[in-house]
Order: C-alpha cells, then structure tokens, then sequence
C-alpha cells in the first residue's frame, strides 16, 4: 500500500459511482462488516492526513470511515484504503469491490 494521494484515492472512488459496489470495513474493535451490497451514488474523500472517505449509498444512507493513511487498487480492480497508525498497526480499513469479497 502507498500513502494517500487525495486526488487518485477520489478518481478511484468516483469509478464506485452508479454502480453496485461490495464493501468490506472494518475499525479495530469496533466494527466488522464483509460484503454488504450497496448502489453508490456519491463518494468523497476529505482532509489533509489522515483523511476521511464518505460513501452515499442507494440515495440515502452513508458510510464514514476516518483515519485512512493508505490505499491501492488490487488485481482484481478493488479500491482497498486503510489506516495505520505512528507503530504500523492497520486501525481502519475500508475497502470496495464489484464482485464479493472472499469469506
């Protein structure tokens, strides 16, 4: 994974948009979530670093994860973000997908 660029990270999220889209996030010990299907209609990426990413999703409904430091595109073309902290340790992840994630 490379650091955030916020330009491509939001060109990325952008090609999620009017399209269904598998998700999968997680924040450590707070919430796991692996293959939820939604219709994005909007996405966003905000600050400076560590950012934010925002996902509307079927005309309501939001999805907000914070604290994203890294991202990369996948082989099979998933957008795959996610947040490190200062000792390395991944805190936050949030990826998305056209075709389910691997259970």
């Amino acid at each position: 994974m490379i650091k955030i660029i916020k330009p491509q990270v939001e060109a990325e999220l952008r090609t999620f948009v009017g399209a269904d889209a598998y998700i999968h996030s997680e924040a450590t010990s707070f919430v796991f979530v692996r293959n939820f299907k939604v219709k994005v209609t909007h996405a966003y990426v905000a600050g400076d670093g560590p950012f934010r990413a925002a996902l509307r999703f079927d005309g309501h409904g939001w999805l907000r994860m914070e604290a994203l430091t890294h991202y990369e595109v996948d082989g099979n073309g998933r957008l795959l973000l996610a947040g490190y902290d200062d000792r390395g340790r991944m805190n936050v992840a949030l990826h998305l997908g056209k075709e389910p994630f691997p259970e």
